[in-house]
């Protein structure tokens, strides 16, 4: 996120949250923990904050939470593409390969069967 968008982004939350600081150094304390993160997502994620909370939100509700976002979005890859797996077999009426059910296991358990 750039600085202009952070001034967006504080713009959007003064809009909701009248006693929200926006004063230079608040600007400058935003940018020093955003400035890695993308500003669509931060958006997105004010906009759910604001739909849900009377209060001004701190600058990790606008991060939220991405690495739980990341890994929902692995696991819904994954499983789109183990009943992928399962419809193929199903189609060809043949069973999985050997070890199949272990592997799923043990990823499920993180590793450990």
């Amino acid at each position: 996120m750039n600085m202009s968008e952070v001034f967006d982004l504080m713009f959007e939350i003064k809009k909701n949250y009248a006693a929200f600081d926006v004063s230079d150094d608040e600007v400058d304390r935003h940018y020093k923990y955003l400035k890695d993160f993308p500003f669509d997502a931060a958006m997105r994620n004010l906009d759910a904050y604001v739909k849900a909370n009377s209060y001004p939100p701190k600058i990790a509700d606008i991060r939220g939470r991405l690495g739980d976002q990341i890994d929902s979005e692995r696991s819904k890859l994954q499983a789109a593409e183990n009943e992928a797996y399962l419809v193929h077999w199903s189609l060809k009426k043949s069973e999985p390969p050997p070890n199949y059910w272990q592997s799923v296991r043990e990823r499920l358990n993180g590793g450990q069967s």
